[in-house]
């Protein structure tokens, strides 16, 4: 009759309350684990203070940030930020597969973003194939050699960002990853986030502002 009684005036069970409590703990995870977001913290402070430095150098040096832009190939510019914000898509739809133990789907997914990461490093180097056969490099003055020192050390870490992501790959094709753990996925696409974002201001600083 308790029982009964209970169930009339709409007493949750227990079945009902454990997954609640699981809802909100998945609701409330952070997302990753505790080593990328150290990760991305020391990545964060490297950048802004390669950003202090063309501040600096954009201070002391209007003329030459007014004008050098005109001579970087905007299309390059362009077309990396397509591939890598492409390339970002493409995780957000592989944790969403693997959430729903979808693993072979969340392996495409992580693979497409591999080939579209894998064009900016190929769209840089005609890039930069092109500056030097026009004799624009590190001496032609403090704009490119700001525009140097900042792009390719953010390339180096879209090398690294490339390289977990073909770990997270063959982990996700050998079934490492369930929609019950999958945190190393999201690490992988969180610096891979990073990457995009920090291009994005990159992008903005050289190619369009004037």
């Amino acid at each position: 009759m308790i029982t009964t009684a209970h169930q009339k005036i709409g007493t949750p069970s227990i079945t009902t309350l454990s997954e609640t409590i699981d809802n909100e703990t998945s609701r409330s995870r952070i997302p990753g684990n505790t080593g990328i977001w150290v990760g991305i913290f020391c990545v964060l402070v490297e950048f802004l203070m390669l950003f202090s430095v063309y501040f600096i150098a954009r201070i002391h040096n209007p003329e030459a940030f007014l004008n050098s832009p005109d001579k970087l190939l905007t299309i390059a510019g362009t077309t990396i930020t397509l591939f890598l914000l492409s390339s970002g898509y493409c995780m957000v739809k592989a944790i969403n597969a693997i959430r729903s133990d979808q693993s072979k789907t969340a392996f495409r997914w992580v693979n497409l973003a591999i080939i579209l990461g894998f064009a900016y490093p190929i769209v840089k180097y005609f890039e930069l194939s092109w500056y030097a056969q026009h004799g624009i490099n590190v001496k032609g003055g403090i704009f490119f050699g700001t525009y140097y020192y900042l792009t390719l050390n953010h390339l180096v870490h879209v090398t690294w960002g490339l390289m977990g992501l073909i770990f997270v790959s063959y982990r996700t094709v050998k079934g490492g990853y369930t929609s019950e753990s999958y945190s190393g996925l999201e690490a992988a696409a969180l610096y891979w986030h990073t990457t995009d974002i920090l291009w994005i201001v990159l992008f903005t600083f050289f190619y369009i502002l004037r």
